[in-house]
């Protein structure tokens, strides 16, 4: 079974020569200029991380994004004045190599670790598991391992719960054996690959790469790399692409407001947009490309930030695991009083649940996390006095958290997605990384993969 253990890609660095270019850009858009003119789709670390690599080189780079800030599934909110949180991306995982713990230093950003092994757990009745507890959870946990291990030299490919339910006699198990399962099934995979058990694929979805070392949150949040890739850029905001044609000598990008063209096009539009055929392409994309963007799945991660007026909860631990009597439901949270000092407490949902969640009001999400609270903290637990909530499959300009690998689907497939049109087109974003999908860096990384692709084309 993969586990994601190592990935280097230290030849993926920023290149070229240093230029300054002024533009002089009008409703409809072409450029002179030495270099081929370059529009990028999306303004997230994908698209970001390739035009500050192309302005550096000394192209002429336009950035279109369709919403009013940058950053895209890259979201820092400052609602509270104090305490910046991130809506979407939170952590450079494994800072060990990775490029974002490098751009983090030379920029000199705060970061604090997390540990993932600083938990408590709580078991089906409510209580912190015992010696006898965490033997039992670890039984299951190896359980589950072994059988997805087996599956995955298996053919045909099933799905991860078609695959553990066999090979467990799932219908024999009692409610409580359930309870176990369904925890292990969430906790480990699902929050990790935010795609459902019943859609990810044995044979890959624990497929690809990852640093060593600890993860870590930014302190002022992710919108210290975001803000520091988008300086000098030329960015457009609330600029929607509907159509990208790709016939003639020039790539032309039709927004409701404006038409763009350019020499080379960069698309980094999350892969829930284009499963949702949301911008044309004329001419039709390739098959290969096609058949990708609808075999990938996208999944969903949803956060739920409440912020208190005391700490009730343990206050040394960075993460409180409870094994729900309801199928994926506020399994997991994240205490920022180690890491940040406030008392705020992040709970994640994924998957079905989590997309399921969304149709709820804002209130009855809070009363349902209080209601978990309250099972493992009782009467201390205190009404919130402020909460933030996510609904990244609702967003029009995200469908989704990020991309995992469904039933169905190959490695391969990423690769077809990130594959270039005719040199014109070119793609990025996590769901083209094959070794780092799903992650900040592997956008980051995807970002200067297409830029130096571009690069090398002209």
């Amino acid at each position: 079974m993969k586990r994601r253990e190592l990935l280097r890609l230290s030849q993926m660095v920023l290149a070229g020569s240093v230029l300054s270019l002024g533009s002089n850009l009008g409703t409809h858009n072409s450029y002179a200029s030495q270099k081929p003119a370059v529009l990028i789709l999306g303004a997230g670390l994908a698209g970001l991380a390739a035009a500050k690599k192309l302005t550096q080189a000394g192209y002429s780079v336009q950035v279109l994004e369709a919403r009013d800030r940058i950053g895209g599934r890259t979201w820092t909110s400052q609602t509270w004045a104090d305490a910046p949180v991130d809506m979407g991306a939170s952590w450079i995982h494994g800072l060990d190599g990775n490029p974002l713990t490098t751009l983090a230093q030379s920029i000199s950003a705060d970061l604090v670790t997390t540990d993932s092994e600083n938990a408590w757990v709580y078991g089906p009745a409510g209580d912190v598991l015992d010696e006898a507890g965490e033997s039992q959870l670890e039984e299951w946990i190896e359980r589950v391992e072994k059988v997805l291990r087996q599956g995955q030299n298996r053919d045909p490919d099933q799905s991860v719960h078609g695959t553990v339910l066999a090979a467990l006699n799932g219908s024999t198990l009692s409610p409580q054996e359930q309870q176990w399962l369904y925890f292990v099934l969430t906790s480990t995979i699902e929050h990790q690959y935010a795609g459902s058990a019943e859609e990810l694929s044995t044979h890959w979805y624990d497929d690809g790469e990852a640093y060593d070392g600890s993860d870590a949150l930014f302190v002022q949040g992710y919108r210290t790399i975001v803000e520091h890739l988008a300086a000098g850029l030329t960015i457009r905001l609330g600029e929607e692409a509907k159509a990208v044609r790709w016939a003639g000598s020039e790539v032309v990008v039709s927004t409701p407001q404006n038409s763009y063209s350019a020499d080379k096009v960069i698309v980094t539009l999350p892969l829930g947009v284009l499963k949702a055929n949301q911008v044309t392409f004329e001419p039709e994309l390739p098959e290969s490309k096609r058949r990708a963007i609808q075999g990938l799945g996208m999944g969903v991660l949803n956060k739920c930030y409440l912020r208190f007026p005391e700490v009730f909860w343990p206050e040394t631990v960075d993460w409180i695991e409870q094994v729900s009597p309801q199928r994926g439901s506020w399994t997991s949270w994240v205490s920022l009083v180690p890491s940040l000092g406030l008392p705020i407490l992040l709970g994640f949902n994924a998957a079905a649940y989590g997309r399921a969640l969304e149709a709820q009001t804002d209130r009855e999400i809070v009363d349902s996390a209080l209601q978990t609270l309250t099972r493992l903290f009782g009467e201390t637990v205190r009404d919130p006095v402020g909460y933030q909530i996510t609904r990244w499959f609702a967003d029009p300009f995200a469908r989704g958290s990020y991309s995992f690998n469904a039933v169905g689907s190959t490695p391969q497939m990423r690769d077809d997605l990130a594959e270039n049109l005719n040199g014109k087109v070119f793609f990025a974003g996590e769901a083209t990384d094959r070794q780092a999908f799903g992650t900040a860096h592997g956008a980051y990384l995807s970002g200067l993969r297409a830029a130096q692709e571009m690069m090398q084309s002209t």
